[in-house]
């Protein structure tokens, strides 16, 4: 027994120097380039219209002969992941290839158009982008400050619960104060289950970086701190991964309207208050709080601004390149990838590979056979599974935001206080009586958020209704081809429509007569278009299970495979920034370079440059 005591105090000893040795390393950065050297911000160019010009950035389609000389590395996937771990790369001189399977650059950050309108794909709305905010001066670095951001009303949010007792509003208002005034104002007998719970948002969110420390700190000693208990003693924001959003409300004396409207948001991440981590809850919420906003010119503008950036070093980014495979050398390197044109496939080769089509499709549909079975891929397989799906319905809308009275905000509509089991009955359901008990609605106008909407489309708007929605449902129509599904999928996606379309006449009783056409999206859609496997919106779920330390531990940008690495979702959470901070750890990760302690120390230099105001 004393010498396993021994040998237990050698192995801390070891992991303690292992870690300050890189504690070291990672304050202090390596002597490589940085992509954060210099800021590269420039005055905003003028908002491009011109459809040839836009095509000529977004729509490059693949071929041999596009593809660089001599290219650093590859990247599968033009969604915000991949398009950053490109800029930031480029930005330090690499000569980087981007590979989109869509028509299309951008991912969820690419728009249709439909009806003579444009509709997005993924990008509603986005928090914590307040001018000079350190989310803002990232973003402006990696698109050259040519990237705008417009501020959603207050309320940027509402919550509508219709049920039995009829129907009540929660407005969501921006900033702090705000937020928590509104929230007493409909709860005025719960004031100090609203504080508590403000404070536990705040306790936790300051250690989110804990979080982005567990992929960088040497996996054995995250495992071994976390088999004794170590991570979640010290950590609030850990400890609260392990707790779920249900648990915690329960710990308020909250009545259950009030838990119902604190877990308004947990459509953002897909998962309900029983399974969801308070973790991940409070990142919503703490990334909302102070408002939200929207990008100017809509969300294309995002990969328009980004491919310059890529360009300029060498790269490209091209579209209608589907990979097939990831190509391994003899050794089991990656080495480059495999792409499908026409009935050929074309080789392209780089010493660094990297994937933002989720850990799924890399290590199920891309890997070779031999390398899918190796324990490392089987391992990190196993600890997660597909996120979930929904039906999107877009309307397209005869006259202008003043005309429709509509607000640059969006609605959360639900017609139960205990979700959870809204949920559960109705993903229970087979389809054909599913349609009766659709749980909640999200519903959003794009064309309300954009400033710049008007002059591009006069006495036109846009509406988007989303809604949860099985994978299973429409997985007989997994293998016929887009646009030519057939009567009875079509026959689906109307029984969904029809019975939306009340509701959003009932919140919107003004649009009656002013529906000009309506379409709508399936997860066989989202499986089509983005390339999800089975239609998730937010990759791997986000579900207590995938918020364990170790777990988030292990899904970090390096893979068994090296010279293969993953950005995107799947490294740290879902959506715009999660994907985004997916990039600055995936770079990081091949460069050896803390980005972030580079960012903050750029930031700093900017701030310290500035003139003092005169008094």
């Amino acid at each position: 027994m004393f010498w396993t005591w021994v040998a237990l105090a050698l192995v801390l000893a070891a992991g303690i120097a292992r870690l300050v040795a890189w504690s070291r390393r990672f304050i202090l950065g390596s002597g490589g380039p940085s992509p954060f050297d210099k800021d590269a911000r420039r005055p905003p160019e003028a908002l491009v219209t011109e459809r040839e010009v836009r095509k000529g950035v977004l729509k490059q389609a693949f071929s041999a002969s596009h593809v660089p000389n001599q290219l650093d590395a590859v990247v599968i996937g033009s969604g915000i992941g991949g398009l950053a771990t490109a800029a930031l790369l480029a930005k330090v001189g690499k000569k980087v290839l981007v590979l989109e399977q869509h028509t299309k650059a951008g991912g969820c950050c690419h728009t249709f158009g439909q009806d003579g309108l444009e509709f997005d794909t993924g990008i509603h709305y986005v928090g914590q982008l307040k001018k000079g905010s350190y989310s803002r001066f990232l973003l402006d670095q990696i698109t050259e400050g040519q990237l705008d951001w417009a501020p959603l009303d207050s309320p940027f949010d509402i919550l509508v619960l219709d049920g039995p007792n009829g129907r009540r509003e929660f407005p969501m208002y921006s900033g702090e104060k705000a937020f928590v005034q509104g929230l007493k104002e409909k709860f005025p007998d719960e004031e100090a289950a609203i504080d508590k719970y403000m404070k536990m948002v705040k306790e936790v969110t300051k250690r989110t970086s804990h979080m982005i420390m567990l992929k960088i700190v040497p996996l054995p000693l995250v495992k071994l701190l976390d088999k004794l208990g170590v991570l979640t003693f010290f950590s609030p924001f850990l400890r609260a991964s392990t707790q779920s959003l249900e648990e915690v409300l329960n710990q308020l004396p909250a009545s259950p309207d009030l838990k119902a409207v604190l877990s308004y948001i947990y459509p953002t991440y897909g998962v309900t208050p029983k399974n969801a981590s308070f973790s991940m809850h409070a990142i919503l919420v703490n990334h909302y709080k102070n408002g939200a906003y929207y990008p100017r010119g809509g969300s294309s503008e995002i990969a328009f601004h980004i491919i310059p950036v890529i360009q300029r070093a060498g790269g490209a980014v091209l579209t209608r390149a589907k990979v097939e495979s990831v190509l391994l050398d003899s050794a089991g390197r990656a080495c480059g990838v495999s792409v499908k044109k026409g009935h050929d496939l074309v080789n392209v080769f780089a010493p660094i590979v990297i994937s933002s089509a989720g850990i799924f499709n890399t290590y199920e549909r891309l890997l070779p056979e031999r390398a899918r079975c190796l324990s490392g891929i089987q391992s990190q397989l196993g600890m997660v599974r597909h996120g979930s799906s929904a039906l999107c319905i877009f309307v397209c809308l005869q006259g202008s935001k003043s005309d429709l009275g509509l607000e640059a905000n969006n609605y959360f509509v639900y017609f139960d206080t205990d979700m959870d089991k809204a949920m559960e009955r109705y993903l229970s359901l087979p389809r054909d009586k599913a349609v009766a008990h659709i749980p909640y609605f999200f519903i959003t106008s794009p064309s309300a958020k954009d400033p710049t909407w008007e002059d591009r489309f006069p006495d036109r708007s846009t509406l988007i209704m989303m809604l949860p929605a099985r994978y299973e449902w429409f997985e007989e129509w997994r293998d016929e081809p887009q646009g030519k599904r057939g009567r009875d999928y079509e026959a689906l996606k109307d029984s969904f429509v029809e019975a939306s379309l009340p509701f959003l006449m009932k919140l919107h009783p003004q649009l009656e007569g002013k529906v000009t056409s309506i379409s709508a999206g399936s997860p066989q859609s989202n499986r089509f278009f983005l390339a999800a496997p089975r239609g998730e919106l937010y990759g791997t779920d986000h579900d207590l299970s995938r918020l364990q330390p170790r777990v988030m531990a292990t899904m970090r940008p390096q893979t068994p495979i090296p010279n293969l690495y993953l950005t995107g979702q799947d490294v740290l959470t879902c959506g715009f920034f999660g994907a985004l901070h997916g990039a600055m750890l995936c770079t990081g990760t091949i460069l050896q370079r803390n980005m972030y302690q580079d960012l903050v120390r750029l930031q700093a230099q900017g701030l310290a440059a500035r003139p003092k105001k005169l008094n």
